[in-house]
C-alpha cells in the first residue's frame, strides 16, 4: 500500500489541492530547515498574504529536525521513531472547514483507508475543548477519549499569533510488547504511539496572553508517514519497516556482517542519515563549516563514525544511495536526477573525514582512559579543530558511558578561535519582513509587474513609505523612501538578478529609482526625490534604465550553465548566481578547480551559442509539462503549479522568473574573467558580456599597447621572452661576479679546525657561511659585510666549541647592532660602518679564546 499516494488522493477527493513538498530551506529567516508541513502555509495562517483561491490543501512535506531550535539528531539510533529527515502528511483548511470535518476526515482515513482496528485507537483533546470531545464521541466510544492540558494538547506559533487546542490520535502497540511504567496514555513509553495531530487554530494570542476568537478558524494537521508505515507493516520500530530495511540489508552486505542487538543502533543511524544527506545535497545544501552546510556535515560525520564502528575504513555511503532511490525516487525525482552528483559529494566528504578519523579515535580513547566524570573540553575542541569531530559527535560517543563533556571550556576555546558572531541563517525568497506589510496587503493587495514587455510604463502611485517603511502621504524633495506603483516595470531582486533602477518622471519633477525589492509579494522601488514632492495617486512615467545590460548577463548565465554541463558533465548544478548590469557570477557544484583548457572551452561554447543567434523564448507551462520538456529547476527555489520557462534554442531550457534578451545575438561578446573556489565542492565563475565585455576588451587592448611600448616590440610575447632571457643572463653574470669578488682571504687552521674571519664586500655571505659548513668537517666562520650605511654579520660553527649565537652577540654591539641565533648559525645587523675593522679583530680574538 502506497500510504503517501493514498493520503494525497483521499484529500484530493475531498476538494483539497495537492501541494508539492516545499524545499528544505524555508522562506522563513526564523527557521533553519522546514520542520513541519505547515511551514509553507505560515503566511496564510498569520494573514501576511491573502488566502488562496482554494481554501483547502494537502501535502506530503519533507522535514528536517537536525539543527536550530528543532533538533532530533542526538536521539536517532536510540529510539524507535526519531529521524533527522521524515515525511509529514498534512491537510489544511484556511478559514474553510473546521473541527467537525477535520475529525471526520481523519477518522475515515485511519479506519477505512488504513483499516486500523478501532479497538487499537485512542484520542486526546484539550481539557477545555468540549466541542472536540463531543464530535469525537460520534466516532469512538467516549471512554477512549482523554483530556490533557496545555503541555500536551495546545498549540501556538509563538508568544503571539494564531493558536488553539489540538487533538491527537494514538495507536496502541500492545501491552504484550510494551509494559513499563510509562507505557500508558500520557506517558513517555512507546506503547501508545501518536500518529495524527489535528490543530484547531481558533484564537489570536496577544502579547499580554489574551486570546481572541479568530473570525475564520483554520485547520493544520500532521501525520508521520514513517510511523504509520511501521504500524501497517506490523513492526514496532520505524527502522524495521520497508522505508529503511532495504538500506540496512545493503549495509549488512557491504559490512559483511548481520545486524545484532549490540550494533543495530549503528545500522539505524546510517540508514537515517543517508536520507538526510541525500535530500540536502539534492536540494543544494552542501557540506561546510557554518549554518545548514555544517548541519549536513555533522550528520554525515556521525554516519561515518558509526560506519567506522562496523569496520568501514573507506567511503561507503554512496553505495547505499541506489537503495534509497528505489524506496523514494519515484516520488522525489530530484534523488534520481541528482544521483551522480550526490554520490560524488558524499564520497568526497567521507574521504575528508576518513583521513583523520583514525587519529581522532586514538586521541579520544587515550583521553577516555583518563576520564572519570567530565571529558576534557580541550581535547573535545582539539577533536573538532584538528580531526573534524563535531562536538555532538564526541558527546554521542560518550553517551553510553554516561560521561559529559566540559562544554564551558569547549565554548571558551571556540570563542577565542573564531572571535566572530554565530552564523546567521537566511532563507530564500522575498526580502526580510520590515514594517507592517500585512496592512499594506489588506489595503492594496499585490501590485502587478509589467516589466517583461515594458521598460517604461505610465503608472499610478498607490502608496508611499518612508525609509523605515512607515506609510506617508508624500515624499518631499531630497527625501528617500519607497514607492508602490499599481503596475510597475521595475523588476525586484530575485533569482540572482539584481533589482531594476531608473526614474519616475512627469512634467514637474523626477525621482531617482535606486533599487527594487519584493516584500511578501509587494513590489516596492526605493526612490530619492530630486525635485518637487511625490504624492499618492499621482500618475508618473516609470522608466527602467539598466534592464538591457542586466538581461544580457542573465541570459549569458543560462548559456554558461549549459556549456559547463557539456564540458564538465551533467552532475554540474547551480549553487547560486548574481546578475547585474556590469557582470555575472555563477556558483556551481564541481569537486576541483577547472583547468585553463576547460575554461577556454566553456568560454568558446558560450560565444558559439551567441554567434548562432539562438532565439530566446518564454513560455508559461504546467510544472509537469515543463519538467517533461527538460527544464532545469534551481533547487532551493519554490515553484507553483504553472511555471515560467526560458529557452535558448536547443541548448538551454530553465525555470526562470527573470528578464532576458530575445536573441542570443544581443548578448554580444562573453569573457570569463575569473574561476575560483567558494567552498568544498563549489566553484565560481565570474564573467562579463555586452557593454561590460566591450569595456573589458578595451582595457585589455590598452594594457597590451602599454606592454608593447615598454618592451619596444610589436610582438609583446616575443618582447617579454627576450627580456626574460636578458634578465637570466644578467643574473648569471652577477652571480659569477659576486662569486669571484666574494672569496674570503683570511683562512687559517687552528688545530684541525678551519677558522674564517673576514670582511666581504660583495656576494651572499649567508650562502658563503653555509658553503663553508657543508665543505668542512670542523669550521668556525664569521663574515662581516658593509651595506651602504649599515653592517651585516653572519656566523657559523660546525663541530667546534664556538657557539655561533654567542659569537654574534659578542661582536654585533661593536658596530652598533644586535642579534643572535643557534649554536650552529647566527646573524645580526649593525649601523656603524666605521667600526667594522674593530669588529673583525674582536671576532678573531673571540674565536681563538674559545677554541
Amino acid at each position: 500500500m502506497d500510504i503517501r499516494k493514498e493520503y494525497l488522493e483521499f484529500f484530493k477527493g475531498k476538494g483539497h489541492e495537492i501541494i508539492s513538498s516545499m524545499p528544505l530551506v524555508p522562506d522563513d529567516p526564523t527557521l533553519m530547515f522546514t520542520n513541519a508541513g505547515m511551514v509553507q502555509f505560515k503566511d496564510i495562517f498569520t494573514g501576511a498574504v491573502p488566502k488562496p483561491k482554494n481554501p483547502t490543501a494537502t501535502s506530503c512535506q519533507l522535514c528536517v529536525r537536525a539543527g536550530g531550535k528543532h533538533n532530533d539528531l542526538e536521539n536517532v539510533g536510540y529510539t524507535a521513531r526519531h529521524h533527522t529527515l521524515f515525511e509529514m502528511l498534512g491537510n489544511f483548511s484556511f478559514g474553510d472547514y473546521f473541527k467537525e470535518d477535520a475529525i471526520a476526515y481523519a477518522w475515515e482515513f485511519v479506519t477505512v483507508n488504513l483499516e486500523l482496528p478501532v479497538e487499537k485507537l485512542w484520542v486526546t483533546v484539550h481539557d477545555s475543548d468540549d466541542e472536540a470531545f463531543d464530535i469525537w464521541s460520534k466516532h469512538i466510544d467516549s471512554s477512549r477519549i482523554l483530556r490533557f492540558g496545555d503541555k500536551d494538547n495546545f498549540w501556538s506559533m509563538g508568544d503571539t499569533g494564531p493558536c488553539g487546542p489540538c487533538s491527537e490520535i494514538f495507536y496502541d502497540q500492545g501491552e504484550e510488547n510494551f509494559n513499563g511504567p510509562e507505557d500508558k496514555m500520557g506517558g513517555d513509553g512507546d506503547r501508545f504511539l501518536e500518529i495524527w495531530n489535528l490543530v484547531f487554530m481558533q484564537y489570536e494570542q496577544s502579547s499580554d496572553g489574551t486570546r481572541t476568537p479568530l473570525p475564520k478558524p483554520s485547520i493544520d494537521t500532521g501525520m508521520g508517514l514513517e510511523r504509520v508505515m511501521a504500524i501497517k507493516e506490523g513492526v514496532l520500530n520505524n527502522f524495521d519497516s520497508s522505508n529503511f530495511q532495504p538500506i540496512i540489508k545493503k549495509l549488512e552486505s557491504l559490512a559483511g556482517k548481520t545486524a545484532t542487538k549490540e550494533n543495530i543502533g549503528s545500522y539505524r543511524v546510517i540508514a537515517d542519515h543517508l536520507r538526510a544527506n541525500a535530500f540536502m545535497l539534492s536540494q543544494g545544501i552542501l557540506f561546510g563549516n557554518e549554518g545548514r552546510p555544517y548541519v549536513n556535515r555533522r550528520i554525515m560525520r556521525r554516519a561515518v563514525r558509526h560506519g567506522y564502528l562496523l569496520g568501514f575504513r573507506k567511503p561507503f555511503m554512496a553505495e547505499l544511495y541506489d537503495s534509497l532511490c528505489d524506496i523514494m525516487g519515484h516520488h522525489y525525482s530530484e534523488l534520481v536526477e541528482q544521483k551522480e552528483y550526490v554520490k560524488e559529494q558524499m564520497t568526497l566528504e567521507e574521504e575528508r573525514f576518513f583521513k583523520t578519523i583514525d587519529s581522532g579515535m586514538t586521541l579520544f580513547n587515550e583521553e577516555l582512559e583518563n576520564t572519570k566524570d567530565l571529558f576534557s573540553g580541550e581535547i573535545a575542541f582539539k577533536l573538532y579543530d584538528e580531526k573534524g569531530f563535531p562536538l555532538d559527535l564526541t558527546q554521542d560517543m560518550l553517551r553510553d558511558k554516561n560521561i559529559e563533556v566540559d562544554v564551558e571550556k569547549f565554548d571558551a576555546l571556540m570563542a577565542e578561535q573564531k572571535k566572530k558572531a554565530k552564523a546567521a541563517w537566511k532563507g530564500s525568497g522575498d526580502a526580510a519582513l520590515e514594517g507592517d506589510f500585512k496592512t499594506l496587503l489588506e489595503k492594496y493587495g499585490v501590485n502587478e509587474f509589467v516589466g517583461y514587455d515594458n521598460v517604461s510604463y505610465k503608472s499610478k502611485i498607490v502608496t508611499l513609505l518612508d525609509e523605515n517603511f512607515n506609510e506617508v502621504s508624500k515624499l518631499t524633495k531630497g527625501q528617500t523612501g519607497w514607492v508602490m506603483l499599481d503596475k510597475t516595470p521595475f523588476y525586484a531582486t530575485s533569482g540572482g538578478q539584481s533589482g531594476d533602477i531608473g526614474a519616475l518622471e512627469d512634467n514637474r519633477h523626477i525621482a531617482i529609482v535606486e533599487d527594487t525589492q519584493k516584500f511578501h509579494g509587494i513590489n516596492l522601488s526605493k526612490v530619492k526625490v530630486e525635485s518637487s514632492d511625490l504624492n499618492i495617486n499621482e500618475n508618473v512615467d516609470a522608466v527602467v534604465v539598466n534592464r538591457y545590460e542586466i538581461a544580457k548577463h542573465h541570459s549569458a548565465t543560462h548559456l554558461l550553465q549549459s556549456a559547463l554541463k557539456m564540458v564538465l558533465g551533467d552532475t554540474v548544478s547551480q549553487a547560486g548566481s548574481l546578475n547585474d548590469a556590469s557582470r555575472l557570477r555563477f556558483d556551481f557544484t564541481y569537486p576541483k578547480a577547472m583547468t585553463q583548457e576547460q575554461i577556454e572551452e566553456v568560454e568558446d561554447l558560450v560565444n558559439s551559442m551567441i554567434a548562432r543567434g539562438l532565439s530566446g523564448d518564454v513560455e508559461e507551462l504546467p510544472i509537469d509539462e515543463a519538467k517533461q520538456k527538460g527544464a532545469i529547476a534551481m533547487f532551493g527555489e519554490k515553484y507553483g503549479d504553472v511555471v515560467r520557462v526560458v529557452s535558448f534554442g536547443d541548448v538551454s531550457v530553465e525555470f526562470c522568473g527573470g528578464t532576458h534578451v530575445k536573441n542570443a545575438h544581443d548578448i554580444g561578446s562573453f569573457y570569463i574573467t575569473k574561476e575560483s573556489g567558494v567552498s568544498a565542492g563549489v566553484r565560481r565563475i565570474e564573467a562579463v558580456c555586452g557593454l561590460a565585455a566591450t569595456a573589458y576588451t578595451k582595457d585589455a587592448i590598452s594594457t597590451l599597447n602599454e606592454v608593447i611600448s615598454e618592451v619596444k616590440n610589436k610582438d609583446a610575447v616575443l618582447g617579454i621572452k627576450k627580456l626574460k632571457e636578458q634578465i637570466k643572463e644578467l643574473k648569471k653574470e652577477l652571480e659569477e661576479a659576486q662569486s669571484q669578488s666574494a672569496s674570503p682571504i683570511n683562512e687559517e687552521m687552528v688545530g684541525d679546525t678551519k677558522v674564517v674571519v673576514d670582511i666581504v664586500k660583495n656576494g651572499d655571505i649567508k650562502k658563503l657561511v653555509d658553503d663553508y659548513k657543508n665543505g668542512n668537517e670542523k669550521v668556525a666562520i664569521l663574515l662581516i659585510q658593509p651595506k651602504g650605511e649599515k653592517v651585516m654579520l653572519v656566523a657559523g660553527s660546525k663541530n667546534t666549541a664556538v657557539k655561533a649565537g654567542d659569537w654574534i652577540k659578542a661582536i654585533a654591539p661593536i658596530v652598533g647592532g644586535g642579534g643572535g641565533g643557534r649554536p650552529d648559525f647566527a646573524q645580526a645587523g649593525g649601523k656603524d660602518v666605521s667600526k667594522i675593522e674593530e669588529a673583525k679583530e674582536a671576532a678573531k680574538k673571540f674565536v681563538m679564546d674559545n677554541l
